[in-house]
């Protein structure tokens, strides 16, 4: 459902065991800015979409039944607001897609001590190195416990102690790694006084190097190809949000079975339950941020067109939320690379914002790569020299299409995007809406039946396959995980029900991908290349 202003309505009541603790207010993600009262005080703001907040409301409580409200005000692409909406729109149309509004993740109450954990990042190494930041609602400078324990045998590996507001390092013996292959993890206890935090993490290191005179991403220090889908996230019942967790782990679970090793998250941030499953299933994850308002234009009083991009305050707003994804989201180990950019989408171009936003998400996360502006337009920022086109790849290669820039060998050669390829199904697979169904015609290709469709698969995925033999291919991105309203270039319908892949010839693709890869590289430590 969408609304431009809207009001939610509960009322809530506070365990009597929870006498004497504070009451913590959650919530998962409201999109886009929410006022929330508590028994008709003000309890706070939030501005962002995609972000999760928490508010002590503890002051402000009743004995018995207590009042929450929340007024939420969604703009999304309505003038003159230039706000992250990712693929939202109020004017449907193709690849832009009904949008939605208000409190779209779990909203919960919680009690905690005095003195509480309100943030806690963890990353943990292939060489055992655990780096760890707690921080505290009380002055910080409190002792900080931490314990690893094996996931299966749930024998206690290794115990930390450190002080809360500094970072601090310990290293634990022989770690199981995490890889798409063997995604081990292992669950943590931290405790701080009277607050404990259950958390888990996995041993893995995201880097860059040369390998065999080609820059390559390296997971645990060895090139390993990755390829994935481009996956949106919508539902034809519920937009952004999926009808039960078992939906949304099914979409993640045809992408492994399939072979994919990897998924781009497209300018969409999802529930923590959709990382928390990428982490246990072994799906890599490239995190794109939520574009600003994309290829939208106004008509100036003279009389010409002028696309629609971001002023300095709104530029400022995009940036305050990108450090919010980054911070919200780094405690995942599937995620692998941060996107800052998608197709010019929203970029500035009187100036190269790109620069320094890459290297305020290096500072903030040091421990990923940045694909600073994946398609376009490439001033050389980040990590990846990142080709899109439809529907064949040209990854790493000696030939490019513009917008697309040619590929640089300083960096990685990645194609961010191709295939698209669509087919057309029967009304009871599609979004049944005439203004969607009208734009079918504008897939990149249609292909009459699936095995045409599994045809023209085959051909690009063997054209890629080329260029990771030939020339510098290090990743692709099939468009896309399912189709979405008037896209009918999924490889899962809308509702899920037609799996078009011929299962056995894609799986042998895909690993013909991988192997090749596996074939460009050797046994000889990579040279690593400096951020």
């Amino acid at each position: 459902m969408y609304n431009i202003y809207s009001w939610f309505s509960t009322s809530f009541t506070v365990p009597s065991n929870w006498t004497g603790s504070n009451v913590l207010l959650n919530f998962g993600a409201i999109d886009y800015e929410a006022t929330v009262f508590v028994n008709g005080h003000n309890a706070t703001f939030h501005r962002g979409g995609y972000f999760a907040f928490t508010v002590d409301v503890t002051s402000y409580l009743n004995n018995g039944a207590n009042e929450l409200l929340v007024f939420v005000h969604d703009p999304t692409d309505e003038d003159p607001y230039i706000i992250p909406v990712g693929k939202q729109t109020l004017h449907p149309s193709h690849i832009f897609y009904t949008p939605c509004s208000g409190i779209w993740q779990s909203v919960w109450i919680e009690s905690a001590p005095s003195n509480y954990i309100t943030e806690l990042y963890i990353s943990a190494g292939m060489n055992g190195t655990v780096n760890a930041t707690v921080s505290t609602s009380s002055s910080n400078g409190s002792t900080v416990s931490i314990s690893i324990m094996d996931r299966n045998s749930k024998n206690t590996i290794a115990t930390h102690s450190g002080i809360s507001g500094s970072s601090f390092a310990f290293t634990v013996s022989s770690p199981k790694l995490w890889s798409p292959s063997s995604p081990n993890l292992y669950d943590m206890v931290v405790t701080v006084d009277r607050d404990t935090v259950y958390r888990y993490t996995g041993f893995r290191t995201i880097s860059r190097g040369v390998v065999n005179g080609i820059e390559r991403p390296l997971l645990n220090g060895k090139f390993l190809f990755q390829f994935g889908t481009l996956d949106q996230g919508f539902w034809p019942d519920g937009i952004y949000v999926p009808p039960n967790k078992e939906a949304m782990v099914y979409d993640l679970q045809t992408l492994k079975n399939l072979g994919f090793n990897m998924l781009r998250k497209h300018i969409k941030v999802e529930t923590a339950l959709y990382y928390q499953a990428c982490d246990e299933i072994g799906l890599m994850v490239v995190q794109d941020m939520p574009s600003l308002r994309p290829l939208q234009t106004k008509t100036l009083s003279n009389c010409t067109v002028e696309t629609i991009l971001p002023n300095d305050a709104q530029q400022a707003e995009f940036q305050r939320q990108l450090e919010l994804l980054v911070t919200q989201q780094k405690p995942f180990p599937s995620i692998v690379t941060w996107v800052i950019y998608n197709e010019g989408w929203g970029q500035r171009l009187d100036y190269f914002p790109e620069f320094a936003l890459t290297d305020l998400v290096r500072r903030l996360d040091p421990t990923r790569l940045i694909d600073s502006t994946t398609g376009w337009y490439d001033h050389g920022a980040g990590d990846f020299s990142d080709n899109h086109h439809y529907a064949n790849p040209q990854c790493g290669s000696p030939f490019y299409s513009i917008p697309s820039s040619p590929y640089d060998p300083s960096r990685i050669g990645i194609q961010g995007e191709f295939g698209g390829i669509g087919n057309n199904v029967t009304i009871d697979h599609l979004w049944n809406v005439q203004e969607a169904i009208a734009t079918i015609n504008q897939t990149y290709e249609l292909d009459t039946t699936l095995d045409a469709w599994n045809y023209r698969s085959h051909r690009l995925l063997g054209e890629i396959l080329d260029q990771v033999k030939m020339y510098a291919c290090s990743g692709g991105i099939w468009t896309q995980t399912t189709d979405v309203e008037g896209e009918v270039n999924g490889l899962l319908t809308y509702d899920r029900r037609v799996l078009r892949p011929n299962v056995s010839q894609w799986r042998s693709d895909i690993q013909a991908l991988y192997n090749a890869g596996a074939a460009r590289t050797n046994m000889s430590t990579p040279v690593l290349s400096s951020f």
